[in-house]
């Protein structure tokens, strides 16, 4: 039932997009997320001291992205900065692509699709991982998170429309593969559907809550429900 379901959501749509953290890459699996956001927790207390005890409540850097708008433009453009310097730096340590994700990619060609990436990480992160693991050729358009505008990442579903409109398809035909509640929030959010990726059990209730399409628990699942039915 859950392979019908799955092809289901993917009968109509003619545009996969990827979320690239979870889906496709473990982005911070060698240089760890917390690291990241201590270093970048300092960036903050060095420019905006008041805003130093909120940055050091989080391990994520992305929430401390997500912060740095309260200390206004300046702020914003410093922990933009050295979050990408991080991010390539990471990506370059970050290990294989997610298992299933190249086989995901090469089944949405395969099939007549196209693939974009849509992501809250940077732009150049992304291209730098695909190109070291020679799989960018498979990825029609990158979209990674505006830069100097943290409030148009993921759940907003900016990166989605962009992606969209470059690829000259409606929302509507096309679905977004994501491993966290906010792809899902931003995907529907787009007018598009929504495969979950729950790479972690938990995730299976919380994306399913959360309103996901399908719910998988690997991306071999994907690549297979994509492959072109001989």
């Amino acid at each position: 039932m859950a392979d019908e379901n799955l092809a289901a959501v993917l009968s109509d749509c003619t545009t996969i997009l990827f979320d690239f953290d979870g889906p496709i890459c473990d982005v911070f699996a060698g240089m760890p997320a917390n690291q990241v956001a201590a270093n970048l927790a300092n960036l903050v207390e060095k420019h905006h001291p008041d805003l130093a005890e909120k940055a050091r409540e989080t391990d994520d850097p992305m929430e401390i992205l997500r912060l740095s708008s309260q200390g206004g433009q300046p702020l914003i453009v410093a922990i933009e900065e050295a979050l990408t310097k991080a991010e390539v730096a990471a990506v370059a340590v970050a290990g294989k692509p997610t298992e299933g994700a190249v086989a995901a990619l090469e089944a949405t060609r395969e099939s007549g699709r196209s693939a974009a990436i849509v992501s809250n990480n940077s732009a150049e992160c992304v291209r730098e991982f695909l190109r070291r693991h020679e799989i960018l050729h498979l990825v029609q358009e990158v979209v990674g998170r505006a830069h100097g505008k943290p409030e148009l990442m993921k759940p907003s579903p900016h990166a989605l429309s962009v992606a969209a409109e470059l690829m000259s398809e409606e929302p509507s035909r096309c679905v977004l593969v994501g491993d966290s509640v906010t792809d899902v929030e931003a995907a529907h959010h787009a007018g598009s559907r929504a495969i979950g990726y729950a790479n972690k059990p938990s995730k299976l209730h919380s994306l399913a809550e959360a309103g996901a399409d399908e719910v998988v628990s690997d991306m071999l699942t994907v690549a297979q429900a994509l492959a072109p039915r001989a």
